[in-house]
């Protein structure tokens, strides 16, 4: 098992060095400088990557024997957390990358070789990873159904051909782990390993959201890309993946709801200030001293408390290596997203015209709070999910 917890970021951490934590929250106040600008624009924030890359930061849940940090879920669910209250959008992408290192790490399926060659890559590098899974018929692949995406086997190596929509981090990444399935008769179905920028692969940029606009979550589209025949990761015949990865669902779901908290606490933090600031002539006091400011703003702490301890708990028996299932952390991915959505809402309800001023980062937080409920897995998949276990179906 990983070692994960603040012991292993401070073994990894240089003598005058700050620690992971430290060093996340150093290069967040840069990101959220940042932030207004590229969801402006919609423009993807390289310069946080190489910063994350000097601070040693993607290599984060990099196994400690292969050079990195060697964190679990704990100490990366709070990496997340400082990174997603200053640019989600960035940590959103950081996230997906997390959760390929980590499972290459537990997963006896992604050859020790391809799992070595990535982790020294982004140990010493800028090389960023990420799963490209839903199409434009598909949808999320969570839901069911086989990828319209073909990796069809040659003498010499595979041929990949078919289109990824919402391909997070797409103007950055190195490395592709694309779902597909294969040509043969009784076709097989998952991963293969792919290297960005191969001939016949091409970005199309396509993504213009309401939220998480400097995600770069853009189309890559396969025509006949060639890649070695080992670079097959984990593909099945597809009743196999009725249960799917435990490490990738459990991970993904929780790391998710860490980013969205982030983003909560962010309006959280705005909110206090400018209810602190604002005096309105007819008040002559600020705004916080109405009981009806401070009941929202108890309400928006007691939803954050709940929060907290949901992610911590869970990231900290993943770790510890309890007995989890992926409907408890779909639960908890489905409360702590509506949770920091309604602390949103209920900062807004308070700021009048300031909260939806383009002037003002509340409006910015709400676009962006909302796109966690649109996350695999989404609410109504987790509320059938768990209602059919309870109901013994």
């Amino acid at each position: 098992m990983v070692r994960g917890g603040a012991t292993a970021a401070r073994e990894r951490a240089e003598p005058g060095r700050p620690d992971a934590f430290e060093r996340a929250t150093l290069l967040a106040a840069r990101f959220a400088e940042r932030a207004p600008l590229h969801d402006c624009e919609a423009s993807f924030p390289f310069e946080n990557f190489s910063e994350l890359s000097e601070a040693g930061l993607l290599a984060l849940t990099v196994p400690a024997a292969l050079g990195g940090i060697g964190a679990g879920a704990r100490d990366a669910t709070r990496v997340l957390g400082i990174v997603g209250k200053a640019d989600p959008s960035t940590a959103l992408v950081l996230a997906m990358h997390y959760i390929q290192h980590l499972v290459m790490s537990r997963s006896t399926s992604w050859p020790g070789r391809l799992a070595r060659k990535l982790a020294k890559e982004t140990v010493e590098g800028r090389a960023l990873i990420n799963a490209l899974r839903v199409e434009p018929e598909l949808g999320s692949p969570a839901r069911g159904g086989l990828p319209a995406t073909t990796a069809r086997r040659t003498e010499t190596g595979w041929r990949l051909s078919g289109r990824k929509i919402y391909s997070t981090g797409a103007p950055i990444l190195k490395w592709y782990a694309v779902w597909a399935k294969t040509d043969e008769p009784e076709p097989r179905v998952g991963a293969f390993l792919v290297p960005a920028g191969l001939p016949g692969t091409r970005i199309e940029e396509t993504w213009n959201h309401l939220g998480l606009r400097a995600s770069g979550s853009h189309d890559v589209i396969f025509e006949d890309v060639a890649f070695p025949l080992d670079h097959e990761i984990d593909v099945r015949k597809p009743e196999d993946w009725r249960v799917p990865d435990f490490t990738q669902s459990t991970i993904h779901a929780i790391f998710i709801a860490a980013i969205y908290d982030g983003v909560a606490r962010a309006a959280r933090d705005w909110l206090v200030k400018f209810l602190n600031e604002r005096v309105p002539a007819n008040l002559g006091a600020p705004l916080a001293t109405l009981p009806r400011a401070q009941e929202v703003v108890g309400g928006i702490e007691a939803r954050l408390a709940v929060n907290a301890r949901l992610i911590d708990s869970f990231a900290r028996d993943f770790d510890d290596g309890f007995q989890l299932d992926a409907s408890e952390s779909n639960i908890i991915k489905l409360t702590v997203t509506n949770n920091a959505a309604a602390s949103v809402e209920e900062a807004l309800s308070l700021t009048s015209n300031h909260g939806l001023s383009r002037t003002n980062p509340l409006e910015r937080h709400y676009r962006d709070v909302l796109c966690g409920r649109v996350h695999t897995p989404q609410d109504d998949a987790t509320k059938l999910s768990a209602g059919r276990l309870a109901l013994g179906l």
